[in-house]
Formats: structure tokens, sequence, C-alpha cells
């Protein structure tokens, strides 16, 4: 990928001047994925519409099909650098729309201490499920069988204690009869993750019972939701962050 792909970013601000200006030294925002042609769609306007009201900015880059790769990873560290540059806070929220949950979770799995919550709906944490391992593999630079030879290194949901241990809390809406992104295999796996470290607190896991992998408008005017994305952000806004030396 270019460098003039990789810096192919976006500032969702549905109308014109709608971010309020805030007087924190550093400015609130969510990380959003997938960032990508299709991305966000109109099924999120009033979603973004209640942040950017709220004074917190909505920010993605399109990393193209990365699934939480190391090269994807590599381009949100540019976004956030960026970010970071135009006085935004170092701790975001990061927010992942179905296979968008690969790209949030491997990003806070990277770095625990710049993330401030994981929120998704109907989100991926298991590339095993969607798009599966030949698809993920592509986008890994791995055969099929590498990747899967490489799952407990390469797969959020087999490192999502890193997330659990750093105390990152978590809200999910998912429904029940999803078919395309299993619940059980990712949602609420990811609790169970959560909870096998002492940590199940930290997640709230919505199931919506009879709904699939659809545009349900319940998914997308989640209340509590949003004021968790609103709420995390501004909290990683208000707090200092010491980074972590390499």
């Amino acid at each position: 990928m270019s460098s003039k792909g990789i810096l192919r970013s976006f500032f969702r601000q549905w109308k014109k001047g709608e971010h309020n200006a805030s007087s924190e030294k550093s400015k609130p925002w969510i990380l959003y994925a997938p960032t990508l042609a299709a991305y966000p769609d109109e099924a999120e306007r009033w979603m973004h519409e209640q942040f950017t009201a709220a004074g917190v900015a909505v920010a993605g880059i399109d990393s193209g099909e990365s699934y939480g790769s190391p090269a994807g990873i590599r381009c949100t560290e540019r976004l956030h650098a960026e970010m970071v540059k135009r006085g935004y806070s170092k701790k975001p929220c990061a927010f992942g729309r179905s296979r968008g949950g690969l790209w949030a979770s491997a990003w806070a799995i990277a770095h625990p201490e710049l993330c401030a919550g994981i929120a998704g709906i109907y989100p991926v944490y298991d590339w095993r499920t969607y798009p599966g391992a030949e698809s993920a593999a592509v986008a890994y630079g791995l055969s099929q069988e590498q990747l899967l030879s490489k799952v407990d290194e390469l797969c959020p949901i087999e490192r999502i204690t890193v997330a659990a241990r750093a105390g990152i809390p978590v809200f999910i809406i998912h429904g029940d009869a999803d078919t395309v992104v299993p619940l059980d295999r990712n949602s609420a796996e990811l609790k169970k993750r959560y909870e096998s470290v002492g940590a199940g607190k930290l997640v709230e896991l919505e199931v919506v019972k009879g709904q699939g992998h659809n545009f349900w408008e319940g998914f997308f005017r989640s209340t509590k939701l949003v004021a968790f994305a609103i709420a995390q952000a501004k909290a990683g806004a208000a707090e200092p962050v010491a980074i972590q030396s390499k």
C-alpha cells in the first residue's frame, strides 16, 4: 500500500462546525473502524451526530481489508499520531462495527495504554469466524496454514486478555441470531476471556434476541452504546497518559 493510501483518513463531522470546541488540553475522539469506501454509512449518521454534538470527534483510516493485521495496526498508529499532533487525546475510545472489531481490538491490544474503551456493534474478534482464515491470511501476508499456526499471536480474541488486564472497559451490542458474526465466538467469547482474568465486570454485553447481522435501528440508535463511547472518549482525554517505551 502506498503512503498516500495509508494517510487517507477522515474526520467524520456530518455538519460543518458541528464539533464543539473543548477547553480541555486534549480533545476527545473515537477511533472508528472499518473506514472503507462504503463505511461509515448512512446507518451510522444518527450515532455520529450524537458524538460530534457532545464534542467528541470521530476519525478512522482506510487501511484496506486489513482484518487486524500488523500492517493495519501500523496504519492506525499513523492516524493516532496525526490526531495527537492536531490536539486530540492520546487515549481514544476504539469503536468497531462488524469486521471493524478486528481493527479496533487489534489496535487496543497493541497499545492498551492508549485505549480508553472498546465499543462494538456485532463486532468480529475472531477472524476464523469472519472473514475466515483463508481470506484473513491474504491481509496478514501469510498462507492460511501459516496464519493458523500463529493464531495465539495474531488472532485478537486469543490476546484480548491483554486489554482485560489493562482495565479497558467494553460495551457491545450483538444479536443472538447473527449467523455472519456468531455471538458465541466473538462478543460472548470476549466476555468469557475477560471473566477468566477476573475482569468480567468491565464488559457490558447487550444481547438482542432474534436479531442478526442487519440494519435493525436498535443497533445504531443504542443510547447506552453512544453514552459509553462518549464517556470513555472524554475520560481518555482527561487522563494523563504515560507512553510505554519499546
